[in-house]
């Protein structure tokens, strides 16, 4: 939502899921085969803006944790409603119903918050958010589907 007189502010997230099974034995085979195909997904979803990613196709190789069986997902994207729309709407809600096979169950495995337009999160930066909501609960500064916050952008 763009406000006048002000920059266009642009919804960053970051997710975390700790796998049950080292990334590369046969119980989780389907969700990494599969990482590449949902991630073009969402590059060619209305309200893509950007995502993190590396050299390898699946982007498990990004470590923002000391456990190599966590794996995370940082993206940007026009709005809630887009980042739902990919989430909700696509083949990855079929994967999101199965993360029980393949996936522990973390508390706060999710942060959201507000960028200006071009602004492009750094791991730090989601890492200290997502820190911040767990401590913190629900605000402004990080955020959760279940309570989020009209973007305002910094004057």
């Amino acid at each position: 939502m763009a406000y006048q007189g002000m920059d266009t502010m642009q919804l960053a997230q970051l997710n975390i899921a700790k796998a049950k099974y080292p990334l590369d034995s046969p119980e989780i085979k389907e969700f990494i085969a599969n990482l590449d195909r949902v991630n073009g997904i969402a590059e060619q979803s209305k309200g893509f803006i950007w995502r993190l990613k590396d050299e390898s196709p699946d982007t498990t190789d990004i470590q923002l944790f000391d456990d190599p069986r966590i794996i995370v997902n940082m993206s940007v994207w026009q709005s809630i409603e887009s980042l739902k729309g990919f989430m909700f709407k696509t083949l990855h809600r079929d994967f999101m119903r199965r993360k029980s096979e393949w996936f522990e169950r973390i508390d706060n495995n999710l942060v959201l918050w507000w960028v200006e337009d071009g602004h492009t999160p750094t791991q730090v930066e989601a890492l200290e958010r997502l820190r911040y909501l767990s401590r913190h609960g629900a605000s402004r500064y990080a955020f959760t589907f279940k309570q989020s916050f009209e973007a305002v952008a910094a004057k």
